[in-house]
């Protein structure tokens, strides 16, 4: 699938301190901070039909959609109208826009600010999508992130794979035992929507479910 319908460029790159004296920092009305920690900030975003936000500052963004989804931004240029599918991801660069859903219905987005000056991951060696690019096909990957679209048919046993610290956004009813580096093994029910940030590990991963299960991982390079 192209990268073009997986990513989002908005927003004019401007001075932090330009942002500082005009615009107010990113902070949606029926939004709740879910994780907060020295990589980011995510807010789980629920935007009413026709809801509109005046122009703020961010910095760089990735936004998992959660339903379908059809919104305006307006920045220094043209509006820019961008239409997405539940499950599809986006990028914004760091700048300042404000947005408008044109979905005509209620709309549900899990938006990961990527904090500046934040720590590196450490490297790592196992990469899953060396080891198994089927079932974890990259969607996007820049200087900061690198985000896969993880797929895990029933009964699938991972082979041992190592992320750095990620976000995981959970799309579907998924059920998993993970066993760690450390020998430990970790029951891991989720709900679809369900949010979770995991620090750098290694594991290998038993999908115990009935059906396949999906969940988008967004790796914090």
């Amino acid at each position: 699938m192209s990268s073009n319908r997986w990513l989002l460029a908005t927003g004019v790159l401007l001075s932090s301190a330009i942002f500082a004296k005009e615009y107010p920092d990113y902070s949606p009305p029926n939004a709740k901070v879910e994780i907060d920690n020295p990589w980011v900030r995510v807010f789980r975003v629920n935007e009413t039909a026709n809801q509109h936000m005046s122009t703020y500052r961010h910095p760089d963004m990735v936004w998992v959609y959660l339903t379908d989804a059809r919104l305006e931004f307006k920045g220094s240029g043209p509006p820019k109208i961008e239409t997405h599918k539940a499950g599809e991801v986006s990028y914004l660069v760091a700048g300042a826009h404000s947005e408008a859903n044109l979905t005509g219905k209620p709309i549900e987005v899990v938006v990961i600010e990527l904090k500046p000056n934040a720590p590196k991951s450490p490297p790592i060696r196992l990469d899953p999508v060396v080891l198994d690019r089927v079932h974890h096909p990259v969607l996007f990957e820049n200087s900061r992130v690198r985000v896969l679209h993880t797929i895990l048919e029933p009964h699938l046993k991972s082979p041992e794979h190592e992320h750095p610290h990620y976000v995981v956004v959970y799309l579907t009813e998924l059920h998993t035992k993970m066993q760690l580096g450390d020998g430990r093994v970790v029951d891991n029910p989720r709900r679809p929507g369900e949010i979770a940030w995991r620090d750098a590990l290694k594991h290998v991963t038993e999908q115990v479910g009935d059906k396949t299960a999906e969940e988008i991982q967004v790796e914090i390079k």
